[in-house]
């Protein structure tokens, strides 16, 4: 007697296909499998990040505002002058400063002006399809219209039609 499903047959083909999951992976650094324990590589990198912060802020106070004669006793006679103190966050600050204007100045740069057309058309401009009824008598049958722009005169009547 011959078995129901021989190997070479489609139904038999496609059960072990069936039985089989596909697995569907990404690789990601902070993906772990649940029987993986510890922390993730963001938190350890967040931790050594705000350590650090912390512990260089802490220095650079000391170096700041300790007298010279308290750091001797300590055995420390290797640091920078006092004017980095204040020269470190005053340049910080100035380039911060000037960064955000150039980003701003930049940006400004690469705007049409106002009585520039390319502010209004471009490429991706479309144009509403007119070829739509709209009756008042049916307003649930109506289609939705297709997404387009409205028309710069359109909006100058809603705006200012009540200035005429």
């Amino acid at each position: 007697m011959e078995e129901r499903c021989s190997v070479n047959s489609p139904r038999r083909i496609l059960s072990f296909s069936r039985n089989r999951r596909a697995k569907v992976s990404f690789p990601d650094a902070d993906h772990r499998s649940p029987t993986d324990q510890g922390p993730k590589l963001s938190e350890v990198y967040g931790f050594v990040g705000s350590i650090t912060t912390v512990v260089s802020t802490v220095v650079f106070i000391i170096w700041a505002y300790i007298p010279d004669r308290w750091l001797h006793s300590v055995g420390i006679y290797y640091y920078p002058s006092r004017y980095w103190a204040l020269a470190m966050p005053t340049y910080l600050m100035v380039i911060i400063v000037v960064a955000v204007g150039f980003y701003i100045g930049m940006n400004f740069m690469a705007t049409p002006p106002p009585t520039s057309l390319n502010s209004i058309f471009d490429e991706f401009s479309r144009e509403p399809v007119s070829g739509i009824s709209t009756t008042d008598d049916d307003d649930d049958d109506q289609p939705i219209e297709p997404i387009s722009d409205i028309g710069i005169s359109h909006i100058n009547e809603i705006m200012f039609n009540k200035f005429k």
